[in-house]
């Protein structure tokens, strides 16, 4: 019998169809599309509708040309998103360059008090945004706030100024709290992502003569790279959803004078309506939307192109 005979009575295994894993799955995909995609859809669906003559009507894209073209909604909306970009960038040249070095210093070998250290500065990402809005109100106060006094004690008073009560600063000054709080995310990762790194790979970095900040500048920051996009893409999505420290820490007018307002703070207003502003559904469901495609924007470039680049920096 020749091997072609024997290949054509070879009959393939037939694996029964794990019916169970669905099972198991069937509760999840429940509730998340219970909170999630079906708010999602009829958000998208909202922002196609709106209210003529006291009935709702279909109006296709006619509430975007409204959020864009007239002078009163434009204003706030570009004020928002240029706010809401300021806010990212801050995050992204503070909050992840700092949560890097805090990683990188807590993988150093030998180092005494890592999970005192570890756990102190993890510790602020647990607390909930109002009791940290509520702190940094209290110490950034010019009134009863310590850090006039803590300033005056090294001679720096003359520094101290109302940042959260002046239009130039106030973004700034919400930006960096919220770094304080969240900083400990990217450090955690970054610092995972650290000890992960195969210790064959850093002995042929010693053999090499490849020590201290050397070796993580050539050698483990390049393998990092991966766990650094991840946390990009994280603060971006946070950023773009960030709502509850500015309305903590400013209210939901955002003030001073608009200057911490962001597509959140717009979407609450909008929407819910504030003190003697009406809500008004399909606006706020046509800025929800414009936030939900940009924030899928920044996913796909990141998930098509960016991750596609280095993905030759992966074992």
């Amino acid at each position: 019998m020749s091997q072609t005979d024997n290949a054509a009575d070879i009959v393939p295994i037939k694996r029964p169809m794990r019916w169970h894993i669905f099972v198991f799955m069937l509760p999840a995909v429940i509730v998340y599309s219970a909170v999630m995609v079906l708010p999602l859809i009829e958000t998208l669906r909202l922002s196609l509708y709106n209210t003529v003559d006291g009935q709702p009507a279909f109006v296709g894209l006619a509430n975007f040309k409204v959020l864009f073209g007239d002078p009163r909604w434009a204003h706030d909306f570009w004020n928002a998103l240029v706010n809401n970009l300021i806010f990212f960038v801050i995050h992204m040249c503070v909050q992840n360059p700092i949560g890097v070095a805090l990683a990188a210093l807590l993988s150093v070998p030998k180092l005494k008090g890592v999970a005192f250290y570890r756990t102190a500065m993890f510790l602020p990402t647990l607390l909930s945004f109002v009791i940290v809005g509520f702190i940094w109100k209290l110490i950034l106060s010019p009134i009863w706030g310590v850090a006039p006094w803590m300033l005056d004690l090294i001679g720096l008073k003359f520094l101290f100024a109302p940042w959260l009560g002046k239009p130039g600063s106030a973004l700034i000054a919400v930006s960096l709290i919220s770094n304080w709080q969240y900083i400990g995310i990217p450090m955690m990762l970054i610092y995972a992502a650290l000890l992960s790194i195969p210790e064959e790979v850093i002995e042929a970095a010693e053999c090499d003569g490849i020590t201290g900040w050397a070796q993580f500048w050539k050698i483990k920051l390049p393998l990092i790279l991966p766990a650094i996009g991840i946390i990009s893409i994280l603060t971006f999505v946070g950023n773009f959803n960030a709502f509850d420290l500015i309305y903590t820490v400013q209210g939901a007018l955002a003030g001073p004078d608009m200057s911490t307002d962001i597509l959140g703070t717009l979407l609450y207003r909008t929407f819910f309506g504030f003190q003697l502003q009406l809500g008004d559904r399909s606006m706020g469901a046509t800025i929800a939307t414009v936030m939900f495609l940009i924030i899928l924007a920044g996913v796909s470039l990141y998930l098509f192109v960016i991750q596609r680049r280095m993905r030759r920096y992966q074992f």
